[in-house]
């Protein structure tokens, strides 16, 4: 087997043709590793690594891009000896949650998955009534119940991680093994899309539980009992003891009430920075005209990403981009608002929206602990009284005029949940205000149309990440038998990062514990 890298390939063009014209040989099969998009100077190509089969002697034409094909197999590895005193338990039902969940049950750990919300299809049914009637279930929403935030996102698989034992290629392969497209296997910019999703998890479910895993929703961690500085047991929905010496705290950067508990039990955490902004909504059509030229109609909505600093040194940063996609109503607690950004898999909803979001740090919020997460919830109840109780939104010329808006012009909300004029200046604080009006202008000068008058900012952004940070050392807690995991707990940032952390999780598990 060989790879061959930076294979150029025009829209129209035909891959196999391609690899027969590089290797010289008529018969053979191939996969494809990774496929990217080239538009510079809007000449747009596609960007191919394939793996062949053939043998590395049979080429007759080597060139440096002609490599023999490495071993990219993720290994899981048992070596513990311990015996498990109890059931290990996982608290969320998010990326980390569930891949614990699925790998200690596939070697016979027999886990157990809590979750505060329901499960996907009741959860859906409750998230649609929410959106219609802004009628709050604060257990089950756009944050918590099967699949976690992520399930109501774009479903974006995008990492940096520097992935030398192939986890990631393990989670992608997991999510097409349950029902996920495999075109995530290798593009560059992979997403499932909401739709997608929300099958795999429920998909990933029903294995586990055919494992022999156990999954109970509407099940809310309440407390932790401990002893000698060690967990016995925990209890859920105020009324029920259960026995556990492993406890993986997989409980997402909205569990509020959650982290208030642990730390009143003694588990140690910081405040951590984090970004507040808008979501900013534009046509689909002029941001991939803008970043493919006329190719844009034979390609898949333009996604980007972009960064500025201001002259006073904050960091602005596009987040969680949505090609084709929808702006949200993401709350979770009640006269409170936040916003979040959705798609489906075919990404064609019409318009393409992004996180335009501001670094904030202790210097903003104070330096108490949960002081990060009451500036949040501070910002979320100016949102919900500026909006009425439903997402305030505004065209950017008001925004920089500073007058609420009266009518949509050429861009129209796409979104899920109501809307309301509002004046977003009075939402933010001036350092955030004027970070936001220095930044959108130099964006235009990255994408055309970016700071389009039309264009609508909607609030607030606010949960981009946890605000605070769980201590572990060697993956466990202050407290013997808790392993903090995911994004609630500081260790991650997005779909892919929190399963890659749960796997890190299983692993150190397996290690110390046999079936």
């Amino acid at each position: 087997m060989i790879r061959i890298r930076n294979i150029k390939v025009n829209l129209t063009g035909d891959l196999k043709s391609q690899i027969r014209k590089l290797l010289k040989v008529s018969d053979f099969e191939y996969s494809i590793v990774k496929r990217s998009i080239d538009a510079r100077k809007k000449d747009v190509n596609y960007i191919y690594t394939v793996d062949v089969d053939v043998s590395l002697k049979d080429v007759k034409h080597m060139s440096d891009s002609i490599t023999e094909a490495p071993n990219e197999n993720y290994e899981f590895k048992i070596t513990g000896t311990k015996k498990q005193e109890s059931n290990p338990i996982i608290v969320g039902a998010g990326p980390s949650g569930l891949f614990i969940t699925y790998l200690l049950s596939l070697y016979g750990y027999n886990p157990i998955l809590i979750e505060r919300g329901e499960d996907v299809d009741s959860r859906v049914k409750t998230i649609n009534e929410f959106w219609e009637t802004n009628n709050l279930n604060e257990e089950s929403n756009v944050q918590f119940g099967e699949g976690g935030a992520g399930t109501f996102s774009d479903g974006k698989l995008n990492t940096l991680v520097n992935d030398k034992e192939f986890r990631k290629k393990f989670v992608l392969e997991t999510f097409v093994k349950f029902g996920a497209k495999e075109d995530i296997l290798y593009d560059a910019h992979p997403h499932i899309g909401t739709d997608y999703l929300r099958k795999v998890v429920k998909n990933m479910r029903e294995e586990i539980i055919r494992l022999g895993g156990s999954v109970r929703f509407n099940t809310k961690l309440t407390n932790i009992n401990v002893s000698n500085n060690a967990l016995v047991s925990i209890e859920v929905n105020n009324n029920e003891l259960i026995k556990c010496d492993s406890l993986f705290l997989c409980i997402g950067h909205s569990a509020r009430d959650t982290f208030y508990m642990l730390n009143s039990v003694g588990l140690e955490m910081t405040n951590k920075p984090f970004a507040v902004g808008i979501r900013i909504i534009h046509n689909e059509s002029d941001i991939s005209k803008s970043m493919y030229g006329e190719a844009y109609k034979y390609l898949e909505p333009a996604s980007y990403k972009l960064t500025y600093n201001t002259s006073d040194k904050r960091g602005v940063y596009s987040f969680c981009m949505c090609p084709g996609g929808y702006v949200v109503n993401a709350s979770s607690e009640k006269n409170r608002l936040c916003i979040n950004g959705m798609s489906d898999q075919k990404r064609d909803s019409g318009a393409s929206n992004s996180a335009i979001v501001v670094t904030v740090n202790s210097n903003d919020f104070g330096e108490n602990l949960f002081a990060g997460l009451e500036f949040q919830r501070s910002l979320e109840e100016k949102a919900y009284v500026l909006g009425s109780g439903v997402i305030p939104i505004q065209r950017y010329e008001d925004y920089t005029l500073n007058k609420i808006s009266d009518h949509f012009g050429s861009i129209n909300p796409i979104t899920k949940g109501k809307t309301n004029f509002a004046n977003l200046n009075e939402l933010f604080p001036n350092y955030i205000n004027n970070s936001l009006k220095e930044a959108i202008p130099y964006f235009e000068n990255k994408i055309k149309g970016f700071s389009n008058p039309d264009s609508l900012l909607l609030g607030i952004e606010a949960r981009t990440s946890s605000p605070i940070k769980m201590f572990r050392e060697n993956y466990e807690s202050n407290i013997k038998g808790i392993y903090p995991t995911g994004e609630g707990a500081g260790y991650a940032g997005g779909i892919t990062t929190a399963a890659i952390d749960g796997i890190k999780q299983a692993e150190n598990y397996v290690s110390i514990y046999r079936p």
